[in-house]
């Protein structure tokens, strides 16, 4: 009996790698609303050395019972690149910079991320631009920039804000593309479990300010500490791993766009911020762009070339004369 030939899901895979990316955006979009409230009793620092350890205890414990070993020689400069970089500065600097500047000239400044994104991972990946994902970009950046103008607060920018959150796009992007070449030699599981423990280390300078808040620090704004390590860091970064692994760094740092959309959608429910034309507006046009930026042109089939040879077809035999005895 012949072997027919395997033929590989890749729309299976492709759903996949977007249900990982939605998990990812949902969860950080849920952050800002928990570091608003964490950050009324923690400083810049000591939140985020307290999310990344909470982070690192449920990733270690994950990494342990899965036995997935250590990651390949070959994978620790991306993911200590990554770690520093994505983990660790960029957590202390949004952290900084979201207590300097309103949260609309925060979101609209780290939305620069997913453009450098794009830009470096064209230059040192490779990675295709293709004219949907630049439109995409355009759409969301525009989205992004009427959401950032909407809940802009007067006097409530810095210049060290501003500056601040400029680092902090930057470290992301960074970190992003500095992961990408990883997830081919190591697991999205080893990748960002020691990723977030090189990010611990190096904010190990703020564990004494942690212990001091942590001591003085309501319930309620410990918990959204822990809550920020567990979901938006420990499960959101492993998804994000997982969806960076089977797409391009430009395609996932556009799909961030749909941060901001459902940021004023949680502010709404959870807050009671109720948001105004231009903002709901602005919304839209991030989802918008999301979903051009991820979506394929449909390509026709080619016309079958007249000089081509035809496709080898082997006849089924006939049956022979009888064999004579």
């Amino acid at each position: 009996m012949a072997n027919t030939p395997r033929v590989a899901p890749t729309r299976t895979v492709e759903l996949l790698a977007a249900g990982a990316a939605a998990v990812t955006v949902v969860l950080w979009a849920s952050a800002f609303v928990s570091i608003r409230s964490a950050g009324e009793a923690y400083s810049p620092g000591a939140l985020a050395l307290g999310r990344l350890l909470a982070g690192v205890v449920v990733l270690g414990a994950i990494w342990w019972w899965r036995g997935e070993g250590l990651p390949p020689r070959s994978a620790w400069r991306g993911i200590a690149v990554s770690g520093v970089l994505w983990f660790g500065f960029y957590m202390v600097a949004l952290n900084w910079g979201e207590q300097r500047v309103d949260a609309g000239t925060a979101a609209l400044v780290v939305n620069i991320g997913p453009i450098l994104i794009a830009l470096l991972g064209a230059r040192l990946l490779g990675d295709p631009m293709p004219p949907r994902l630049l439109a995409g970009m355009a759409v969301s950046f525009a989205g992004a920039v009427a959401v950032g103008l909407s809940m802009s607060g007067e006097g409530g920018a810095s210049v060290l804000g501003v500056v601040l959150c400029l680092l902090a796009a930057v470290a992301y992007a960074a970190g992003v593309v500095a992961q990408k070449p990883v997830l081919g030699a190591a697991s999205p599981l080893q990748v960002t479990t020691f990723g977030c423990l090189v990010g611990a280390v190096v904010c190990l300078p703020f564990a004494g300010q942690l212990v001091r808040e942590a001591a003085a620090a309501p319930v309620q704004s410990t918990l959204n500490m822990v809550y920020l390590g567990v979901f938006p860091t420990a499960l959101a970064f492993t998804t994000w791993a997982y969806a960076l692994a089977r797409t391009t760094a430009s395609r996932m740092g556009a799909t961030t766009y749909a941060v901001p959309a459902l940021v004023v959608l949680m502010s709404w429910l959870a807050l009671g911020e109720v948001p105004g034309p231009l903002t709901l507006a602005g919304g839209a046009l991030c989802l918008a762009g999301v979903a051009v930026s991820r979506s394929r042109a449909r390509t026709r089939p080619a016309a079958p070339d007249a000089g081509a040879a035809a496709p080898d077809v082997v006849p089924e035999p006939r049956p022979g004369p009888p064999a004579r005895g």
